[in-house]
């Protein structure tokens, strides 16, 4: 849960992430790898969908408000 509720950290209030968080992540068992990986995909996927938001891309028919396949 720590390293899902960092992800949401980094999407909301990205300017309030610091060094703590990483240690914080650190001290319940997450490595360093993990800890990357995951601050990537959640950056990747931020940057995506703000490119999309700023081209006036439309959500897909098939996907619900949080993303989930409708059909």
């Amino acid at each position: 849960m720590a390293l899902l509720d960092h992800a949401e950290k980094l999407t909301l209030s990205p300017e309030s992430s610091n060094q703590e968080d990483i240690e914080a992540l650190r001290a319940v068992g997450w490595s360093d790898r993990a800890i990357t990986d995951a601050v990537q995909v959640c950056a990747y996927f931020n940057y995506i969908n703000r490119i999309a938001q700023g081209l006036g891309v439309d959500d897909e028919e098939w996907l619900d408000a949080l993303g989930r396949s409708i059909k």
